[in-house]
C-alpha cells in the first residue's frame, strides 16, 4: 500500500506561507538541506503540496512520465514570453512539434555551425586587449547571441533588433525570479511596474522577430541550411501541415533562450571556475597548446581534446545550466511507494544532485579528472542531468555540448581571465543558473591565433 507523503520527515514551514519563504530566500541552500530528510520530502509552498525528490530513481519516473507529471506552474507562466514552443508546449503539440524540430539538431545539420561559433568568438577575442577588465558574462551574452541568431537567420542580425531580443530574454529572467519567489501567485496581467516592463519587452521581442520572419518569407533565394529555414519547410509526416508564424515566432523564441542563455551561463561559470583553479587551467592550456598549436579549433578536433570536454562536464556539474525545475502532477498518481495527489508540484535540483555526497567524491571539489568513461557509465540516471532527461531531454543538448566546448577552446588558448579581487558572485537561479551581478575578470593575453597557412 503506497504512503501518504504526509508521514515523511520534512523542514519545519513557518504559517501560512509554509516553506515558502525558505525557499525564496535562498532556494539552492534549502533544497541542498531538503537531501538531509530523505529520497523524497514533502513541502508545503503556501496552499500548494509540494515535495522535493533526491531519489534518481524517483526522478526518472517523473522524467520519463511526460503526461503525467506536466510542466509546473513556474514554467506555464513561461507562455507568455515562449508562447507554445517546446519548453511549455504539453501533450500532443509537444510530440508534433518535437517531431518537427528533431531533424534540424541532427548532428550532421550541427556540425555546420561550428564554424559560425569560432569565427564569432575569435572576432570577440581580436576586440579583447592585455589588461581590460570585463564583466566576462556580459561578454559571454553578447557573443552566444550573435551566434545564435546567425544559426537561426543566416544573418548578421542588426543591433536593433539583437538589443530588442536580449532586453526581453533580460527582464524575462529577472521578472521570474521575482514571481518565483512569491510562489508564482502574484497575476502577471495586473500592472505592477516589474510586469509592465515585462510585456513591452515581449512586445519589442515580437516587433523584431515576427519582422525577421516575414523578412525571410518575401525572400526568393534558398537558405535551407539556417534554422529558420528548416522550421519554415517542416511538415508533420501525417497532416502535412506546417508552422504558421505564431508557431514560428514561438520556436524561434524558445530556441534563442535556450541556445543564448544558457551557453553564455556555462562559458562564464567555466571561466570563473578555471580563474579560482590555476592547475587545471595549466593542463587545459597544454592540452589545447598540444592539439591546436595556435589554431582556432574545428569540428574535427573535438574528440582529441578530452580534458576540454571534462573541465566543461565538471562546469555543468557544479553550475548546472538549469539548477531547478519543476514537474506537477495532472492526474493521482505514484512515485516508488509514495502516493501523489493531483496537483502536487515535484521539484527537482540539478543542484542538489550533481553535489550529492552519495554520487560525487569532494561533491563541491571543481575536479575535471572525475569524468572517466568508468565513472560516467557507473553514474544512476537521474543524477548528472545539465540537459534534463526523458523524452523532454533537451533538443539542442548537441548543440550546446559542441558549441561550450569550440568556444572554450577557441578562448582559453588566447586569453588567461583573472576574477577581480572582491567581487562577490551570487548564483541566481532563474529560469536558467546565471550570475547575478556579472564575473569581473581581468585578461591576460597567453597566445595569438595562429592560421593554417602559416603552419
Amino acid at each position: 500500500m503506497a504512503q501518504d507523503l504526509s508521514t515523511l520527515p520534512a523542514p519545519a514551514g513557518d504559517g501560512i506561507a509554509g516553506n515558502l519563504t525558505d525557499l525564496g530566500r535562498d532556494p539552492l541552500g534549502f533544497l541542498t538541506t531538503c537531501r538531509d530528510y530523505g529520497e523524497i520530502v514533502p513541502l508545503r509552498l503556501g496552499l500548494t503540496s509540494s515535495c522535493v525528490l533526491t531519489n534518481p530513481d524517483y526522478i526518472e519516473q517523473v522524467l520519463k512520465n511526460r503526461d503525467t507529471f506536466i510542466k509546473s506552474r513556474g514554467f506555464r507562466v513561461l507562455k507568455t514570453l515562449l508562447g507554445e514552443g517546446l519548453l511549455t508546449a504539453e501533450g500532443e503539440s509537444w510530440f508534433s512539434q518535437r517531431r518537427l524540430a528533431q531533424p534540424m539538431f541532427h548532428q550532421s545539420r550541427i556540425d555546420n555551425y561550428g564554424k559560425i561559433m569560432v569565427e564569432y568568438t575569435d572576432r570577440m577575442l581580436q576586440t579583447w586587449q592585455d589588461g581590460e577588465t570585463h564583466d566576462v558574462h556580459a561578454d559571454m551574452m553578447r557573443l552566444t547571441l550573435k551566434i545564435v541568431m546567425k544559426c537561426i537567420f543566416d544573418a548578421n542580425v542588426d543591433t536593433g533588433e539583437a538589443h530588442a531580443i536580449a532586453e526581453a530574454l533580460d527582464v524575462a529572467m529577472n521578472w521570474f525570479e521575482s514571481k518565483r519567489r512569491q510562489n508564482f501567485l502574484v497575476w502577471e496581467w495586473f500592472p505592477r511596474p516589474e510586469n509592465v516592463r515585462y510585456h513591452q519587452a515581449i512586445a519589442k521581442m515580437d516587433a523584431a522577430i515576427y519582422g525577421l520572419i516575414a523578412s525571410r518569407r518575401q525572400q526568393t533565394d534558398d537558405r535551407g541550411h539556417d534554422l529558420l529555414s528548416m522550421l519554415m519547410s517542416a511538415r508533420d509526416e501525417d497532416t502535412g501541415q506546417q508552422m504558421n508564424d505564431k508557431l514560428l515566432r514561438d520556436e524561434v523564441a524558445t530556441l534563442m533562450l535556450a541556445g543564448h542563455e544558457t551557453t553564455a551561463n556555462a562559458l562564464s561559470w567555466t571561466l570563473m571556475l578555471l580563474s579560482q583553479h590555476p592547475d587545471v587551467r595549466q593542463k587545459l592550456t597544454a592540452e589545447l597548446q598540444q592539439i591546436l598549436q595556435g589554431r582556432l579549433p574545428s569540428i574535427a578536433d573535438l574528440g582529441k581534446l578530452p580534458y576540454t570536454n571534462q573541465v566543461i562536464k565538471e562546469s555543468m556539474r557544479l553550475y548546472p545550466p538549469v539548477a531547478i525545475f519543476g514537474r506537477e502532477a495532472a492526474k493521482d498518481t505514484t512515485i516508488g511507494d509514495y502516493d501523489i495527489p493531483q496537483g502536487t508540484v515535484i521539484t527537482i535540483s540539478q543542484w542538489v544532485m550533481h553535489r550529492h555526497p552519495k554520487y560525487f567524491s569532494d561533491p563541491d571539489a571543481f575536479q575535471p579528472k572525475r569524468w572517466t568513461e568508468a565513472f560516467e557509465k557507473q553514474l544512476p540516471r537521474g543524477v548528472y542531468i545539465p540537459f534534463g532527461d526523458g523524452p523532454r531531454v533537451c533538443i539542442g543538448k548537441g548543440f550546446a555540448q559542441m558549441e561550450a566546448v569550440l568556444l572554450l577552446a577557441t578562448i582559453a588558448q588566447r586569453f588567461e581571465l583573472d576574477l577581480e579581487p572582491n567581487f562577490e558572485i551570487v548564483p541566481q537561479p532563474s529560469i536558467t543558473l546565471r550570475p547575478a551581478t556579472g564575473i569581473r575578470v581581468s585578461l591576460k593575453r597567453i597566445g595569438e591565433p595562429v592560421a593554417i597557412g602559416d603552419r
